[in-house]
């Protein structure tokens, strides 16, 4: 078994039908930056967009696949049921509930999970979110929000926090969290879904706190969810390095795990397999990073494309609305 414990949330990676509307919500009414404009590697007639901290720091990625015919989304389990982004303490929950309101962007009240200040709202296809506060994490450390963001630096989102998944057997995925990747479950919560309480199991990995959190609700009497605009693809956690990575593939291996294998993103190295209840995990090294083809003050201006598709750029541009994000 490998030794070393995942470091946190890597990413999540959700899809979006109209990536125009998209690029303006994360940006100009989050303030997040993008920091890549790529294509899905695997399906290269989409665009693959990243949102994070000022330069994409390992933990503050969220990402969108574009597909413009999905359809709708029905809400039920083996899903990841919610994605939550840090801020950086409860002051800054206050400022987000006035721009919501100011906004018209779907929203909840101000609540506490798990003890901290949370407000949950939707985007505009109604992606489940959340904002947490950071006001007393000790786990591990979020990133810089982009200075040139519409937000004021002392409000902007610091990253990724606890990642919800609802299943429909948890004990399927509490063995998997804990017996092959090494999370601890450290307690438990109460959360009201759609008008019924249910119990929040959470669990832990490394430093914990805010960026290193799974959060799984078991939900026996639901169907499985029917996936569409607004949902999430997968989430991915953070390991150090190439050699770790290869070392994972391994465990998956000896434990007849079926997994993608070692698969190069050029700005990061993956790897990916399903946990018994259907949801897509990812292993993702912290680097090389985004700089590697594009300057800090540069990210996300251009169609960036690792080098083994660059031959095949025109024909890419051609199949992709236009999108400026300069």
């Amino acid at each position: 078994m490998v030794q070393k414990l995942i470091k946190g949330i890597h990413h999540v990676s959700a899809i979006t039908g109209n990536v125009k509307e998209n690029y303006h919500f994360y940006t100009e009414i989050l303030g997040m930056r993008l920091v890549k404009k790529t294509v899905n590697q695997d399906d290269t007639s989409m665009y693959h967009l990243f949102y994070a901290d000022e330069r994409g720091n390992p933990g503050t990625d969220l990402t969108f696949f574009e597909i413009p015919r999905a359809g709708k989304t029905y809400p039920g389990t083996n899903s990841i049921s919610n994605t939550s982004l840090r801020v950086s303490n409860d002051e800054a929950i206050q400022f987000w509930k006035k721009r919501f309101e100011e906004f018209g962007v779907e929203h909840d009240t101000i609540s506490r999970n798990n003890s901290r200040l949370t407000i949950f709202f939707r985007d505009f296809e109604g992606q489940r979110l959340s904002l947490v506060s950071d006001e007393n994490n000790e786990g591990v450390s979020g990133g810089k929000p982009w200075d040139k963001s519409p937000i004021p630096i002392q409000y902007g989102i610091v990253g990724l926090g606890p990642i919800t998944l609802t299943v429909s057997i948890l004990g399927n995925t509490e063995k998997i969290l804990t017996s092959v990747l090494g999370f601890k479950k450290v307690g438990e919560n109460k959360l009201n879904v759609e008008n019924v309480e249910r119990d929040v199991h959470i669990f832990e990995t490394a430093e914990g706190g805010t960026g290193a959190e799974v959060h799984v609700i078991e939900m026996k009497d639901q169907r499985r969810e029917r996936a569409g605009r607004g949902s999430v693809h997968h989430v991915a956690f953070r390991v150090e390095d190439e050699k770790e990575l290869n070392e994972w593939v391994n465990t998956l291996n000896e434990l007849n795990i079926p997994n993608s294998g070692f698969v190069e993103r050029y700005y990061f190295r993956s790897l990916y397999f399903r946990e018994p209840n259907g949801i897509l995990f990812e292993l993702a090294t912290d680097g090389p990073g985004f700089e590697s083809d594009e300057d800090f003050e540069q990210l996300g201006g251009k169609l960036a494309l690792p080098p083994y598709f660059e031959n095949e750029r025109e024909e890419i541009e051609a199949n992709l609305e236009p999108l400026d994000t300069k």
